[in-house]
């Protein structure tokens, strides 16, 4: 049993860099009501800052229009699709991380295409011409939202430039060209605008040190770095499905270090440094996403990962996601924390609880996190360590032992916990127990909103010498929030809880 004595001075204060993104599906699924409603719980319960998602630029969003009829030949550039997605987002709350791509087809050098809905992958056949949709686009954003608010949004260019399946060849010399294009015509616009690269998945060490060599070489403008980081292994595919090997929880704090180690010294030290996805798996269709280990194995990585990068991205809010076509069943081991009909999963409530947290840190370890907030109210969110595929099973129970400092004057505090787990807080769970229907009826979908709450329970503890001793025993896989506040009592002397039920001294009665 971990037990600590928790210090009463901060130790540093908690960086919120895990709500600073959210991942998301492409950009023409934001015109679905469910993404909507989607989001704006998310909003509501946790309060991301940026949504970043694909197809930007891909034909489904409509931006780039080439015509060549009745003697007329040019290019027109719509932008109702765009402005609808970025209007409700903003009227969330939430701003936009700009991933430029895919490749219009109108623009494409080739047919190469990545996902079901077919994004293309292919450098632009004519570079100036990418410039020019690239600064419509930017010049379109300032002129209806404004610079100041532009100013705001990162712009990355492309994703993943070193997988084949995301960029013809994976050609890093194309990738630069194209870095080098897209960065130019951003700040012509206006030189404050962000912009960054380069993208890449994780195992892309190779890229780093030739994309500072060429940036600085050519003099090209990184206001940012981006890159993805995940732990699951080669896919093992079963219809409609994926399975895979899983890596420790602490390998993606040692990605989200990387870039960080291997550019020491370049002109690239120092720059913000942006996740832009992070997850178990990379795969849209792996099971895990939806399991109360997906909470567990990521609440260390929240608690730290501020220390290491600016932010990152959690792939992705909800399941509105279509790479591997239009998923078949309710639960699908989509990257959503929220699944269809906004039914939450156990990594939902972990951020959920990472919101309620306070800002000062009292403390970190290997299964908590201690903070304090504003009127000195407690928070310890706890959770049970996880390994990966390689490690034993974790047990069914594990137990940690906290003194916390409530201050010299309070003699009781109120106790607030929620608790999440293999039963408590899991509609996958309860999904399971149903007979994993494919469509869930209204009875059955009402369960499964039910079983997706956390428990909760409240009770109160003594404070000795400013100190209250809290015992936590956690279940497997459990990710837990207790809430602590001074009791200031107001209970009136003539109020006896035991005499309500008319039995003197009943011990089911009182506090």
């Amino acid at each position: 049993m971990t037990s600590l004595v928790v210090p009463s001075e901060p130790t540093g204060v908690l960086s919120d860099a895990w709500r600073t993104c959210v991942g998301t599906g492409r950009l023409n699924l934001a015109l679905r009501r469910d993404h909507h409603e989607s989001l704006a719980l998310a909003q509501s319960e946790i309060g991301f800052r940026h949504v970043r998602g694909h197809g930007l630029l891909s034909d489904d969003m409509g931006v780039h229009r080439p015509y060549d009829a009745a003697g007329h030949t040019g290019t027109r550039y719509g932008f109702s699709y765009v402005d609808q997605v970025f209007d409700a987002w903003l009227s969330l709350g939430i701003r936009p991380f700009l991933e430029l791509g895919f490749m219009p087809s109108g623009l494409a050098s080739g047919s190469q295409t990545v996902f079901w809905w077919q994004g293309n992958v292919t450098p632009p056949r004519d570079y100036r011409e990418w410039a020019d949709l690239v600064q419509h686009l930017v010049r379109h954003a300032v002129d209806r939202y404004g610079l100041d608010e532009v100013r705001r949004w990162p712009i990355e260019v492309w994703n993943e430039p070193n997988l084949t399946q995301f960029w013809q060849g994976a050609s890093q010399e194309e990738y630069f060209r194209l870095y080098e294009v897209t960065a130019a015509a951003v700040k012509d616009v206006d030189p404050a605008l962000q912009v960054g690269g380069p993208a890449v998945s994780p195992g892309a060490d190779d890229w780093w040190q030739p994309f500072a060599d060429f940036v600085t070489d050519r003099d090209v403008p990184v206001d940012f770095l981006s890159f993805h980081a995940y732990t699951a292994g080669p896919a093992q595919h079963v219809p409609f499905g994926t399975y895979q090997s899983l890596r420790p929880p602490e390998v993606l704090l040692e990605q989200f270090a990387r870039p960080a180690q291997l550019l020491a010294g370049s002109r690239l030290a120092g720059l913000p440094a942006h996740v832009t996805e992070f997850s178990t798996s990379y795969r849209p269709d792996n099971p895990v996403h939806d399991t109360a280990y997906q909470a567990a194995a990521l609440a260390p990585v929240l608690a730290r990962g501020g220390d290491l990068v600016d932010s990152f991205s959690y792939w992705t809010f909800c399941d509105v996601f279509e790479e591997e076509g239009v998923p078949t069943t309710m639960f699908h081991g989509g990257f959503g924390m929220l699944g269809h009909r906004q039914v939450r999963k156990p990594v939902f409530h972990l951020y959920a609880f990472m919101a309620r947290m306070g800002r000062d840190v009292l403390q970190r370890g290997a299964d908590h996190l201690v903070t304090r907030g504003a009127g000195g109210r407690l928070t310890v969110l706890a959770w049970q360590p996880v390994g990966g595929s390689e490690a034993p099973p974790e047990t069914d129970r594990h137990a940690l032992r906290l003194t916390l400092p409530v201050g010299p004057t309070a003699s009781r505090v109120s106790v607030h916990r929620s608790r999440v787990d293999e039963q408590r807080g899991n509609a996958f769970t309860a999904w399971r127990h149903l007979g994993r229907p494919a469509s869930p009826t209204s009875r059955q979908l009402a369960v499964l909103e039910e079983a997706a709450q956390p428990e909760r329970s409240t009770t109160s503890l003594p404070v000795a010498d400013g100190r209250v001793e809290l015992r936590i025993e956690l279940e497997r896989h459990e990710v837990t929030l207790v809430e602590i506040d001074v009791v200031d009592d107001e209970t009136p002397p003539w109020l006896d809880d035991a005499r309500i039920l008319g039995r003197a001294g009943d011990p089911g009665q009182g506090a």
